[in-house]
C-alpha cells in the first residue's frame, strides 16, 4: 500500500485509500493533525508532535519548528548538543507518521506519495525525497499541494472547460494554482506562490503588536518567555474566529500582562501581508491568460485559510464565497493518498489524466553581445518557461562566441532572474568543439522535463554529432550513497518516543508548562497532582495509570478552559 503524506510547516498528516475512498489516519493521541515540531532530551530521546509542542515552551533550546521553510538549504538546527538539517528533522516527522500508519493498518509501509508546495524549487524537492528516504520510505512520486487538494475535492468530476483556483495558505508557505477540467483531463494551467508566507506570519503580526504596545524589547526577553508570548499570540489569532475582539494574556517576570486587540486594528497591521498574497494570484492568472471573472470556483486549502481575515480577503478579491466543504487542514493529505491509489491503478478510481506544470523557468548561462562589439557572460537564457505543461521537451541552438573556442559549457539553471548568478544552479555539461571562427560551431541543447520533476539535459555538437547528457532528478543529493546510509544509521539510533508512553509524556509536559504559566494556589495544586500521577506511573499498573491519566487530563482541561491560571 502507498500512503499519502502532507508534510506541513505547522502540522503534518498521513492518509490511505480505503474501499470507501481516502481516509486520514489518526496519530497515537487520536488526533488527525501532528504538529511538525521535533524536540530532543538529554538522553537523546526524540519527541515528535504534540509532546514536542509542549516541550517547546519549556525547552526552546532543545526544540525545532517551522523547519520546512529551510528545506533544501544547509541551515543547521541545534537541538541541545546535536545539529540537524531541515530534511533530517522532517524525516523524524515522516517516520512518526509512517509508524502511525503501520500500527493503524497492521502492515509494513515502504512507499509514500509526499505533497510539496507547488512553488518548491529543485533543491527543496530533492530535500523532501531525502527526508522520506531517511525515514525508510521510497518516494517515487511527489504531488503539488494544490493539485492534491483539487483531487480531494473531485474537481476532475466537474463539467468540461470549468476553471478553478486553489488558494493554499499553510503555516509557512503560500501557493496558487489555476486549473481547468476538460473531459477526463485535469490540467494545471499555472502556479505561483511564496515559500516564505503563511499563517506563522499572521501570528508574528500579533506578536510584534503586543511587544510594541507594551514597550517590550524582544532582545531583553529569554527564549522561554518569547516562546510563551508567541503561543499566546497564536491563541489570540485563533480567537478572532469567535468575535471582533481577542485577548492576549502573557506572564512575563511573574507579572500578568493583558492585551486586547480589535479585529479592525489587526487587519490594518496585516495589510502588507495581504498585499503579498495578491501578487502571486495576479501572476498565476496572468501566466494562465485567465481573468478573475472567468474563475468559477475557489478552493481554500491550508490551516491559515480558516482565519476570518483571510477568508474575507479572498471573498472580496474574487467576488464569491470560496468552497470549504472539506477540512482545509486535511484536503492535501486526502489527495496525496488518492494519487498513491492512482499510481497503484486502483480499480475504484475513475481514470483521469492529471497534467502539471513546471513551476520555475529552466535555462542556461549565455553570453550576449553588448555595444562596443564585445560579449558579456552571466545572462540567463530560458529554454523551458515557467508554467509550461509537463511532460515537455525543448531544443535551442547555441553558438561559440569567440575565435578558436575549444569547448562550450552548459550550466543548467532554474529561476526567473535575468542574471544567471541569481538563479539556482542544478548541474552542467561541458562538450568539446572544433576550433573555428566565432559563430561557426554550434550545439543543440535539449531540456526534457517529465511528470516526476526529472530533468534530462542533452547537448549535441552539430558538426561532430557528439552527444552528452545528464539527468537531474529529485532523489539527487550532495551526499554519496555511503554518506546517506551512514547518516540514516545515525538517525535511527535516535529513538522516537514509544507509542505506549506518548499520552503520559504529553500529560507530564503539559503539566510542567501549566505550572510555569500559573500562580499561587493553582500552581501548588498542579504540583500535587503531578507528583501523584508520577507515583502511579512508577507502580506500572496499566488500569491505575489509565484512570489517573483521565483524571489529570480533565483537571488540565478545566484549568485551560475557564482560565484559572490567571
Amino acid at each position: 500500500m502507498i500512503i499519502g503524506i502532507d508534510l506541513g510547516t505547522t502540522n503534518s498528516l498521513v492518509s490511505y485509500f480505503s474501499e470507501n475512498g481516502p481516509v486520514i489516519i489518526p496519530n497515537r493521541l487520536g488526533e488527525n493533525l501532528t504538529p511538525s515540531i521535533v524536540s530532543i532530551d538529554e538522553d537523546e530521546q526524540i519527541y515528535v508532535g504534540q509532546v514536542a509542542k509542549e516541550r517547546k515552551i519549556l525547552y526552546p533550546d532543545f526544540t525545532a519548528e517551522v523547519f520546512k521553510r529551510s528545506m533544501g538549504t544547509q541551515k543547521k538546527y541545534k537541538l541541545g548538543k546535536k545539529e540537524f538539517l531541515a530534511e533530517e528533522l522532517s524525516s523524524f516527522v515522516i517516520r512518526s507518521l509512517k509508524e502511525e500508519a503501520e500500527e493503524f493498518l497492521g502492515q509494513s509501509i515502504t512507499e509514500a506519495v509526499i505533497s510539496v508546495p507547488a512553488y518548491f524549487n529543485d533543491s527543496q524537492r530533492k530535500a523532501t525525497v531525502r527526508a522520506g528516504k531517511l525515514a525508510g520510505l521510497k518516494v517515487e512520486r511527489m504531488i503539488n499541494e494544490p493539485t492534491a487538494a483539487a483531487i480531494a475535492y473531485g474537481l476532475h468530476n466537474k463539467k468540461s472547460n470549468t476553471k478553478f483556483l486553489v488558494f493554499d495558505l499553510g503555516g509557512g508557505t503560500f501557493d496558487i494554482s489555476v486549473l481547468e477540467v476538460y473531459k477526463n483531463i485535469m490540467e494545471v494551467r499555472a502556479v505561483a506562490g511564496d515559500n516564505f508566507l503563511g499563517g506563522e506570519d499572521f501570528t508574528d503580526i500579533l506578536f510584534n503588536m503586543f511587544l510594541k504596545e507594551k514597550e517590550l524589547d524582544e532582545n531583553s526577553l529569554d527564549r522561554k518567555t518569547l516562546a510563551h508570548v508567541r503561543k499566546q499570540a497564536e491563541l489570540c489569532k485563533l480567537g478572532f474566529s469567535n468575535g471582533k475582539v481577542s485577548l492576549m494574556k502573557c506572564k512575563i517576570n511573574d507579572e500578568l500582562i493583558e492585551y486586547e486587540v480589535a479585529l479592525e486594528d489587526y487587519e490594518k497591521s496585516c495589510q502588507l501581508l495581504l498585499s503579498k498574497i495578491r501578487k502571486p494570484i495576479e501572476r498565476a492568472l496572468g501566466d494562465a491568460a485567465i481573468k478573475v471573472k472567468e474563475i468559477e470556483e475557489i478552493i481554500l486549502v491550508g490551516g491559515a485559510t480558516k482565519l476570518p481575515i483571510v477568508r474575507n480577503f479572498v471573498g472580496k478579491l474574487f467576488g464569491m464565497l470560496p468552497n470549504t466543504h472539506i477540512n482545509p487542514d486535511e484536503a492535501v493529505a486526502l489527495g496525496a493518498s488518492t494519487q498513491g491509489a492512482m499510481k497503484e491503478r486502483n480499480e475504484t478510481i475513475r481514470e483521469i489524466v492529471l497534467t502539471d506544470v513546471c513551476p520555475y523557468t529552466l535555462g542556461t548561462n549565455v553570453s550576449v553581445q553588448r555595444q562596443g562589439n564585445y560579449y558579456e557572460s552571466g545572462h540567463f537564457f530560458p529554454i523551458i518557461e515557467r508554467n509550461t505543461v509537463i511532460p515537455v521537451s525543448r531544443t535551442e541552438r547555441l553558438y561559440t562566441v569567440y575565435d578558436n573556442q575549444s569547448e562550450i559549457r552548459i550550466e543548467v539553471l532554474q529561476g526567473e532572474s535575468r542574471l544567471a548568478k541569481n538563479n539556482l544552479y542544478l548541474g552542467e555539461i561541458v562538450v568539446p568543439v572544433q576550433r573555428k571562427k566565432a559563430g561557426e560551431e554550434a550545439i543543440d541543447v535539449t531540456y526534457t522535463y517529465d511528470i516526476n520533476s526529472i530533468l534530462e539535459v542533452e547537448v549535441t555538437v552539430v558538426s561532430t554529432k557528439l552527444k552528452k547528457r545528464i539527468i537531474i532528478q529529485q532523489d539527487g543529493t550532495n551526499m554519496t550513497e555511503e554518506e546517506i546510509e551512514e547518516r540514516l544509521a545515525e538517525l535511527k539510533e535516535l529513538k522516537i518516543l514509544p507509542r505506549d508512553r506518548e499520552e503520559n509524556k504529553l500529560l507530564l509536559s503539559r503539566g510542567e508548562r501549566l505550572y510555569e504559566e500559573s500562580f499561587g494556589e493553582i500552581r501548588q495544586e498542579i504540583d500535587v497532582c503531578m507528583r501523584k500521577f508520577e507515583d502511579i506511573l512508577d507502580k506500572q499498573d496499566k488500569i491505575q495509570i489509565e484512570e489517573a491519566a483521565g483524571e489529570l487530563k480533565a483537571f488540565f482541561d478545566e484549568i485551560e478552559s475557564i482560565d484559572l491560571l490567571w
